[in-house]
């Protein structure tokens, strides 16, 4: 079974069918990685971090001046939400201007000069670029609709009748009926596949392609590291297909690659791709396409898991994972600005996660979870330390969404995904340390609840003990940026008789680290088949001390309640 990389410097992903054939192998260390493969990425809205004007709303200046604590937390990357001029229906995901930036956040020169903080730091900057749709509101839009025979017309997809593509899903099914939307000004039908006020862009149309492309080129020349690319499946639509994942949506995708291996290499892509592992594949093509894409499917399984006590649904989607070109990456997260999808799931795997995690039905949006990584886990700090061991772990670049290092929580009756989208919590004074303003200005209310309210909750108190989440947070980042492993390696499952304990056994070059966690509520034993590695200690990576060398005997360890070990395997 292999998993990473389909041609690899160092040893692919193997299964257990595959365990006894390690051992002969000639390790050597590859060449160093590309940067992300490496990155810990941050997410975060400019609006949501530090208002540094008092106005209510986060800003660039703001996000500079918190960059010292993300730099301290060890982040090594920040993705940023949009932040351009928008009515903002979606909270900036329905554009109407791609080269400047919303006036709530600062100016063109305010970004410049946090992207130059970042950079001075270390930090990378990756900025969110929405291509399937722009606003209704976008001058692009407005030319569209304005006449029949505008040059703008084709920019966008239009129709006589709302018949064309039957068939297609509906993403947003609790606010769309259908993809298309009446344009009483021009008197057609316009395609849509989110909201009906963010229709489609024509890739059919090269003029749209070139345009898109400027508009990259723009924030590629300012400085910015990488693209989070939105929404790309849905890019080009044709009669009788799902309109997603086709052919002419990857020549589109391939082709922006070129242009920006060919002029600005070393800068990346990441694919927001929400499909199964085997729909994934081609959006890295032949290492020609996306350097990352998030790995959606894993994600809900992590819970699943958890909730279950049993390793199989992360094991299995594991193993259905096709392998992925040199050079290329998974990204992993917990949770991040939207729902907790469960688009890639079966009906009865969807509706034991709505039992388990989302009973209260205001809870659910579309087909997910509209809630933060704490209140998921029910505030058990042991779990919050697992499920963050895992995703720190397993093959891939993690995503850590901003608050959720502190332990933040939701509120669910903002509606739509707002609720996982309120003010970072810096300390119990005013306003959480946010914002200056009066309360009643803030973009969105504070949580203010006696278990996740900002006083209870926040940045400067954790900062205050080592044993706080924050602490841990730290440490935990910094111990995994300490093993390229971790980046780079190839994968192995171990099948212990014991399914309530997930193992695995990362390798990369000479480095050796092995991964146990106990996904169940209650101590548990666990007899490893390590035997061909016979002779080395197992020196765990937290506190570096040392466990007893492996021998001829099943290698016995015992966890407590959602425990987990990262150990390095030495010959001494």
């Amino acid at each position: 079974m292999k998993l990473l990389r389909s041609k690899p410097r160092h040893p692919p992903f193997v299964g257990f069918a595959d365990f006894y054939f390690l051992g002969s192998l000639n390790l050597v260390m590859p060449q160093t990685a590309p940067w992300y493969q490496d990155a810990i990425i941050y997410q975060v809205h400019a609006r949501t971090f530090y208002d540094s004007n008092g106005d209510g709303v986060g800003d660039f200046r703001g996000l500079a001046q918190k960059l010292d604590y993300l730099q301290d937390l060890g982040i090594t990357a920040i993705w940023l939400m949009p932040f351009f001029p928008s009515p903002l229906r979606d909270d900036g995901y329905d554009i109407a201007d791609y080269r400047s930036v919303h006036r709530n956040y600062g100016t063109l020169e305010d970004f410049k000069s946090f992207l130059d903080a970042a950079h001075q730091r270390g930090i990378r900057v990756i900025i969110e670029m929405v291509l399937n749709h722009t606003s209704d509101q976008h001058p692009w839009f407005q030319e569209s609709r304005s006449s029949r025979d505008n040059p703008k017309r084709d920019w966008y997809v239009w129709s006589e009748t709302d018949t064309r593509y039957r068939g297609v899903r509906i993403i947003f099914l609790d606010t769309e009926l259908s993809n298309w939307a009446w344009d009483p000004v021009s008197k057609e039908y316009y395609w849509h596949r989110f909201f009906s006020h963010q229709p489609d862009l024509n890739y059919d149309n090269p003029a749209v392609r070139e345009e898109m492309w400027n508009v990259m080129k723009f924030w590629l020349d300012m400085g910015v590291d990488g693209f989070r690319l939105d929404a790309v499946p849905y890019l080009v639509e044709r009669e009788g297909t799902s309109c997603e994942n086709l052919p002419e949506t990857h020549a589109v995708l391939k082709e922006l690659r070129a242009k920006l291996d060919q002029q600005f290499p070393g800068k990346m892509l990441l694919a927001e791709a929400n499909q199964w592992p085997a729909d994934l594949r081609p959006y890295f093509g032949n290492g020609d396409e996306f350097h990352m894409a998030f790995h959606f499917p894993l994600m809900p399984r992590m819970f699943m898991g958890l909730k279950l006590e049993d390793r199989k649904p992360i094991t299995e989607i594991l193993q259905q994972t096709p392998a992925i070109p040199d050079g290329c990456q998974w990204c992993l997260f917990l949770r991040n600005h939207d729902e907790l999808t469960l688009e890639m799931v079966t009906d009865m795997e969807r509706d034991y996660m709505y039992d388990e995690y989302a009973r209260d039905k205001n809870m659910r949006l579309n087909l997910g979870i509209r809630r933060r990584l704490a209140p998921l886990l029910d505030n058990d700090r042991r779990r919050i330390e697992l499920m963050n061991g895992m995703l720190m772990s397993l093959p891939g670049t993690p995503i850590i969404y901003y608050g959720d290092e502190i332990g933040m929580g939701d509120n669910v009756n903002l509606g739509d995904r707002n609720g996982v989208r309120t003010p970072m919590q810096w300390d119990g004074g005013w306003n959480g340390g946010f914002s200056a303003a009066d309360p009643e200005s803030l973009y969105s209310p504070l949580m203010l609840n006696p278990v996740y309210g900002f006083q209870a909750v926040n940045v400067h108190s954790q900062k205050r003990f080592e044993h706080s989440l924050l602490s841990w947070m730290k440490r935990i980042i910094k111990v995994r940026k300490s093993a390229p492993v971790f980046g780079s390696g190839s994968i192995e499952f171990l099948y212990p008789a014991n399914h309530r304990v997930l193992a695995y056994i990362r390798q990369l070059g000479n480095e050796t680290v092995l991964i146990v966690n106990n996904l169940s509520s209650a101590a548990q034993a666990v007899e490893l088949d390590l035997k061909r590695y016979k002779g080395n200690i197992l020196i765990e990576m937290f506190g570096r001390n040392i466990f007893p060398r492996i021998g001829d005997l099943p290698y016995l360890l015992t966890l407590g309640s959602y425990q987990f070990y990262w150990f390095r395997l030495r010959r001494i």
